[in-house]
């Protein structure tokens, strides 16, 4: 099997945001690094997929875990603006940053007695938030419906576009020195057993080498695991060492006002989706929770679904184009909070098992993951 030539400080397992990111944060810390996508970046990443919600407050859910999600949610929120201005800095690339806040919906009753409770929670955790009649909701979004029952305002929730945050981070990665590699799927990864001609010296049991599924072998000194819902199926690696993340199916609908922007101006939140705005008068409307595997077709029973409760909310959206119908896969843990950081063999650290917010932690978790690096760096930053 072929190898590879020098070893790498930094081999990233996934060309999706989080994997993009982290990336481009070991380069700045002065490693040479490497980033293996199975496919096109943007090919098959949840990243290309997401709506890009940045929404801490009006994602936070009940119990232990949701508030460990929600500190980690409000940090890397706060983190947001200098990392979007830093981008367009370094390429040039506006990454649609919007600060309008969200609209959390209720339809009937009972939906309405559930949102008392999400806005007690709230409350009780000191955040921002405001109860809205339906007057009050509809002063501030016209579009909306006259059977809403009661709203929930998160002001401070912000949202920003995916696809052009991988585009700017691919060009930041590029620019800084790190190398991209497309259609490079990793099969394995193995751990040190003793230098064996690699080049590397000997570091506790780190790892050594990424086997690529061609046959490939390429060293390297550190690993970092972001191949989000499929990092669980990378072979080698010992078991507590093992992404414990599945795949939750997610269908998503692309929207275009003919007209331009004006049908909604915050991000709308529903029992079973959300509806986010963008500046060009487009409109990603989603999404299914699934568990049904890798199965990458979307349906009409799903299509129907997110269209027939946006509808009952804001008439107008059966007024837009459709421009596509995507299918991603969220990468959940069994308590859907993610893994970051070590994962318990020297060299090997997660970056993966965000669930639904992947693009809102994907600055933390880059600062994380850089700084659980060791000073291995063997390149000027």
């Amino acid at each position: 099997m072929a190898r590879r030539g020098r070893p790498v400080d930094v081999a990233v397992v996934g060309g999706g945001v989080i994997g993009l990111a982290c990336a481009w944060r070991a380069r700045r810390r002065g490693c040479s690094v490497l980033v293996l996508e199975s496919h096109a970046i943007g090919e098959r990443c949840a990243s290309y997929v997401a709506a890009g919600m940045l929404a801490p407050i009006s994602e936070v859910e009940f119990g232990e875990a949701g508030r460990r999600v929600l500190d980690l949610g409000l940090r890397s929120a706060g983190l947001w603006p200098e990392f979007a201005a830093e981008l367009r800095g370094a390429t040039g690339i506006d990454v649609g940053l919007r600060t309008g806040g969200t609209l959390v919906v209720a339809r009937d009753a009972d939906e309405a007695r559930e949102l008392e409770r999400q806005l007690a929670l709230r409350r009780q955790l000191g955040l921002r938030v405001r109860r809205l009649r339906p007057s009050e909701a509809r002063e501030i979004e016209p579009g909306l419906a006259s059977g809403v029952r009661l709203a929930l305002e998160a002001p401070d929730d912000c949202s920003v576009d995916p696809r052009l945050v991988l585009r700017a981070l691919r060009r930041a990665c590029e620019a800084a020195g790190v190398t991209v590699r497309e259609h490079a799927a990793v099969a394995e990864v193995e751990l040190h057993r003793g230098d064996g001609g690699t080049g590397l010296d000997g570091d506790g049991g780190g790892p050594r080498e990424v086997l690529l599924a061609g046959g490939e072998r390429i060293a390297a000194r550190n690993v970092v695991l972001a191949a989000g819902a499929w990092t669980g199926g990378i072979e080698g690696l010992p078991q507590e060492a093992r992404a414990p993340v599945r795949p939750v199916r997610g269908q998503i609908l692309r929207l275009r006002d003919p007209a331009g922007p004006g049908l909604l101006a915050r991000v709308l939140r529903f029992e079973g989706g959300y509806l986010v705005p963008r500046d060009d008068g487009r409109y990603v409307l989603g999404a299914t929770m699934e568990e049904r595997d890798f199965e990458p077709r979307p349906t009409a029973g799903g299509v129907y679904e997110l269209l027939r409760q946006a509808r009952e909310l804001l008439p107008g959206v059966l007024e837009l184009e459709l421009e596509e119908v995507s299918v991603g896969f969220r990468p959940a843990t069994p308590d859907n909070a993610p893994l970051i950081g070590p994962a318990g063999v020297p060299g090997v650290l997660w970056a993966t098992g965000h669930h639904r917010n992947g693009i809102l932690l994907a600055p933390l978790t880059a600062a994380l993951v850089a700084e659980a690096l060791p000073a291995t760096a063997t390149v000027p930053a």
